[in-house]
């Protein structure tokens, strides 16, 4: 059984130490930086920087702290993610967003590189073979991941694994084949396609707009779509609201044990003990923080998780999500749930626990664990 340390977010007294601020502070000092970080070691703090459109991600305020916690600890921080939309206005994102040099306090780069492409090849399981793991990423002796905790359109739950495992390989490949880079994670083993039916498309370009490598371009009446630089993510699909586009050969199975893989080979490029995670489930929106748009949360927010083991991690905050109460106003509300019904699952229709499953299997951690409140 591992231990999952928690800050809740409903506060019960009128104090700084009562406060969100206060309980990452204590959990920062409950994971003891020092143990894990030799001095003046480069550690990378991985988060999402966001979507245009898209504010729900981790605070940078809190994430000002993990970079001052990780510098009182002896470590030299570096904030990261790596190349969604094109590099340089991601990082314009980012800094749209509030994370930059100046709030941050360190440098705030892209893993894989302006371009997306500096990776390096490590061995993964059966079923990927290999990935690109972003060269930033590869080179780090530590790692804190900080993960924001929402729904997602493929995973159905995106917290640290999908962080580590899609956040942690390179967004393209020199060789323009997305088998190469992160779209070897969404279709790993089906020859996938993207299926547009031009009898129920109605030229809403929404597809168009979602799309993170502009593989969709609008000809006339009609879109195409550049197979090469298609990830098999499924955003279009997702958007769509005639069914006009179809991802074709998709098996979600294989993407959740896709998911495992993919954070198992991320995390065996470190040393044991040198990866710590944070799990935010605040302000829990039913997308991913890479969609366009910031829907309304489902749940109230349930606090800050922290722990060394990913899976424990994963199956705490998963646990307090689903067995939260449904927030008037959101999807869940819409789809009539109610307390008690596994609320992330049941209100997008798809199931985040097969691939927390699928990373115990591979021995990344127990998903048996224990709450300790702080």
């Amino acid at each position: 059984m591992s231990t999952v340390y928690f800050s809740p977010a409903r506060v019960k007294r009128w104090a700084y130490s009562a406060s969100q601020i206060a309980g990452l502070d204590r959990l920062i000092e409950m994971l003891d930086f020092a143990q894990a970080i030799a001095t003046d070691e480069l550690v990378a703090i991985k988060t999402h920087f966001g979507s245009r459109g898209a504010h729900r991600i981790v605070r940078p305020r809190f994430l000002r702290q993990l970079v001052d916690g990780v510098k009182a600890g002896g470590g030299k921080p570096f904030v990261c993610d790596t190349v969604r939309i094109q590099g340089w206005d991601y990082l314009e994102v980012a800094n749209q967003n509030g994370i930059n040099p100046m709030s941050m306090g360190c440098p705030v780069i892209l893993a894989d590189g302006l371009f997306g492409c500096d990776s390096i090849k490590v061995e993964a399981g059966p079923l990927l073979g290999s990935v690109q793991v972003a060269t930033a990423i590869y080179d780090a002796p530590a790692m804190i991941v900080v993960s924001h905790s929402k729904g997602h359109v493929g995973a159905g739950y995106g917290g640290a694994i999908k962080n580590v495992a899609m956040g942690g390989v390179a967004g393209r490949h020199r060789g323009g084949k997305w088998r190469q880079a992160r779209g070897h994670l969404h279709a790993a083993e089906a020859e996938s396609s993207i299926v547009r039916d031009p009898e129920l498309c109605t030229l809403c370009l929404q597809c168009l707009q979602v799309c993170p490598t502009e593989a969709i371009s609008q000809e006339g009446d009609g879109l195409l779509v550049e197979d090469e630089k298609c990830w098999r993510c499924g955003r279009c699909e997702r958007v769509c609201p005639e069914g006009a586009i179809k991802l074709q050969k998709r098996g979600e199975d294989e993407f959740h044990v896709a998911l495992a893989e993919g954070a198992q080979a991320v995390l065996s490029t470190f040393e044991p003990g040198k990866v710590l995670f944070f799990n935010f489930p605040l302000e829990v929106q039913p997308e991913c923080d890479c969609m366009p748009v910031a829907d309304t949360p489902i749940v109230q927010d349930q606090g800050i998780l922290a722990s060394t083991d990913i899976v424990a991690i994963e199956q705490a905050t998963l646990d307090l999500i689903n067995n939260a109460a449904p927030l008037p106003g959101s999807l869940a509300e819409e789809r009539g749930l109610r307390l008690g019904q596994r609320i992330l699952a049941e209100a997008l229709g798809v199931d985040g626990q097969p691939h927390i499953d699928a990373a115990a299997q591979i021995g990344l951690g127990s998903r048996s664990y224990e709450l300790v409140e702080v």
